[in-house]
């Protein structure tokens, strides 16, 4: 088997070393419910249905266990993992990538809005010895409640906000320490006594906090890692044993995934890809319907492989994930989650790549409750052989990825989590207290919390425009003459976010920019029938730079936005507006900017759009 050697990190250590100095930076409508190998990159780090869904899903409290091959949570309802992989705690900035450029709740916020209900968070056993995190602004009121804190507080806050707002974490022992990624789960200076040292405290660290679901208890295990072979030193199925038992002696709640391996009887596959050995020699745990086995695939970006040059490719593929690991699904023997899987989408043979393991992971019922959980590799774009959902910009989305993914998304969980679960009070009295021809100001009564408000996210439509600590606010940099519409949450130092306050509207002073100022254009990107994904590039066709811009439209049918990226939305009835977001407002003479969305049912035709610009 040919693989990519393992220091393919490079260009993303370069990215990622790029951005540190600076500092010193498609939403898809719902399907019903739920569906579901490469030595992978180190840094290589892994989506869903409307946000309403995600609100209204009640599936997924309490701790999770297996039935055969589904995953259930505490109520025996099916639960399904379709997220993404958030990598930084494994390398040398010992914390998610990202947050030196946003806020960590804005990261995971949009996480959800795009419909992706699980986070793979990947580490090295270097937190444990009390890092302490480098690559995080707190300029401009960002992550301020992460000053100071090591490592794993950090991996705390954002355990405890991704459950609160309806999203699982599943932790990932990526690593021995940040240097390198290993074949071996043990290596010299991280014997294994040490892994199962930390995985213990992992398990004792979240005991109680259903948010973190489980344990990946090592990445990519390959040659001379065996399957079955029955020597203690190279044996992962043995060593998967021994330690997840020890993770259900801390914590018997939690789920355990086990990778594959390289090699199995001679037949190679992906970097922890090949699971051919469960067949015969499945985990024994001490605790029942705790296990998930878990494949990685990967496309040509990372490395050429012998079925990608096949004369019946991609038609090939399906009896090569079967091989090595869809039979385990397909028979019932357990859940299988596809841990990673990615590609740059560069080439054509990575995309029909990954439209046939789309069309592989489809659920297999009408609700999509029977089906494959997946992580896709991954959230960061620094990703030097895959880059990822994001692009470099660490805000706008690369919607040809996320639109592959949109017919295999899920509904998200029931939050909660953390120790501190509830939330405060919805902030009342919300009022327009000002206007200009650029700004609007807004007031509202203070909320209360059992340990204390922390402060307060003010939303425009379904954007969130500031985080202050008082009652006030005001909104600057607006179009003259233009409606806009303001809602507050309150937040605590957990993470907890009360529902939104009463909305309120107010429109600026003055004359709008008219129509003339810029066009829109619209183009429907996926259409699946229950729902669809559309991108809309707005031109500045005036002589000077925007300050602002909206695009107003009706549907012809009964459609919906579910999520919008790179831009606010309100819709009341047919009507749709969406307004730039922060970030790419501004347009210069002749240049686009664009924003998507999701929306449900689909069929709905090509709106007629209004443009202003400001």
């Amino acid at each position: 088997m040919r693989h990519p050697t393992p220091f393919r990190v490079r260009p993303a250590l370069i990215a990622l070393l790029t951005a540190a100095l600076a500092v010193l930076v498609p939403s898809t409508a719902a399907m019903p419910a739920q569906a579901a190998a490469s030595p992978s990159s180190p840094l290589r780090a892994a989506a869903l249905p409307s946000p309403s869904s995600h609100v209204a899903a009640a599936a997924g409290g309490g701790y999770w266990h297996t039935e055969g091959r589904r995953i259930l949570d505490a109520q025996n309802q099916p639960v399904r993992m379709a997220g993404v992989n958030w990598f930084g705690f494994e390398t040398a900035n010992y914390v998610a990538h990202g947050l030196w450029s946003r806020d960590y709740r804005s990261m995971i916020d949009q996480m959800r809005t795009l419909g992706y209900n699980t986070i793979r968070l990947p580490y090295s056993d270097d937190i444990f010895k009390g890092t302490q995190p480098n690559g995080i602004t707190y300029a401009n009121g960002l992550n301020t409640d992460l000053q100071g804190l090591n490592s794993l507080q950090v991996m705390d806050k954002i355990v405890d906000y991704a459950g609160s707002v309806g999203l699982k974490v599943v932790l990932d022992r990526h690593r021995p320490d940040s240097s390198a990624q290993s074949a071996l789960w043990y290596t010299s200076a991280v014997p294994e006594t040490t892994w199962i040292a930390d995985l213990k405290a992992l398990a004792a660290r979240y005991q109680g906090n259903t948010a973190m679901v489980g344990i990946d208890l090592h990445n990519e295990p390959h040659d001379p890692a065996c399957w079955g072979c029955g020597d203690t030193s190279t044996d992962w199925r043995l060593a998967a044993e021994r330690a997840g038992n020890a993770v259900l002696s801390v914590n018997p709640s939690l789920l355990i995934f086990v990778e594959g391996v390289q090699t199995v009887n001679g037949q190679s596959d992906w970097w922890g890809g090949n699971l051919a050995g469960v067949a015969t020699a499945p985990v024994r745990l001490s605790v029942a319907n705790r296990i998930v086995y878990s494949a990685h695939d990967y496309a040509t970006s990372v490395a050429q492989q012998p079925w990608f040059s096949d004369p019946s490719f991609p038609a090939n593929m399906p009896a090569i994930w079967d091989k090595n690991w869809g039979y385990i699904f397909k028979q019932n023997i357990a859940p299988v989650w596809l841990g990673e899987f990615g590609t740059t989408l560069q080439s054509t043979v990575d995309q029909k790549w990954l439209a046939a393991l789309v069309d592989y992971l489809r659920p297999t019922n009408t609700y999509g409750a029977d089906s494959f959980n997946w992580t896709f590799w991954s959230w960061n774009p620094d990703s030097g052989d895959t880059g990822g959902i994001l692009k470099d910009d660490w805000q706008t989305v690369d919607t040809v990825k996320d639109g592959y993914l949109g017919g295999i998304k899920a509904p998200g969980f029931a939050g909660g989590g953390g120790g501190d679960t509830t939330a405060p009070s919805t902030p009342t009295g919300l009022a327009v207290t000002g206007t200009t021809t650029s700004s609007v100001s807004l007031s509202w009564n203070a909320s209360t919390d059992d340990t204390g408000v922390a402060g307060y996210d003010v939303y425009r439509g379904t954007a969130k425009v500031g985080q202050v600590t008082g009652t006030t606010f005001t909104d600057p940099g607006l179009t003259a003459g233009t409606r806009y519409d303001y809602t507050v949450r309150a937040r605590d130092a957990a993470g907890n976010t009360s529902p939104a306050s009463a909305s309120v509207t107010a429109t600026t002073a003055g004359t709008g920019g008219g129509s003339s100022g810029c066009k829109a254009t619209y183009k429907v990107s996926s259409d699946w029938g229950s729902g669809f994904n559309a991108d809309i590039t707005v031109t500045n066709t005036g002589s000077a730079t925007t300050k602002s811009w909206q695009v107003t439209w009706e549907w012809l049918g009964s459609q919906t936005v579910s999520g919008m990226w790179n831009a606010s939305y309100t819709q009341v009835g047919r009507t749709v507006t969406a307004s730039n977001a922060d970030h790419n407002g501004a347009i210069t003479a002749g240049a686009s900017t664009g924003f998507g969305f999701g929306a449900a049912p689909g069929g709905a035709g090509t709106p007629v759009l209004s443009c202003r610009a400001g």
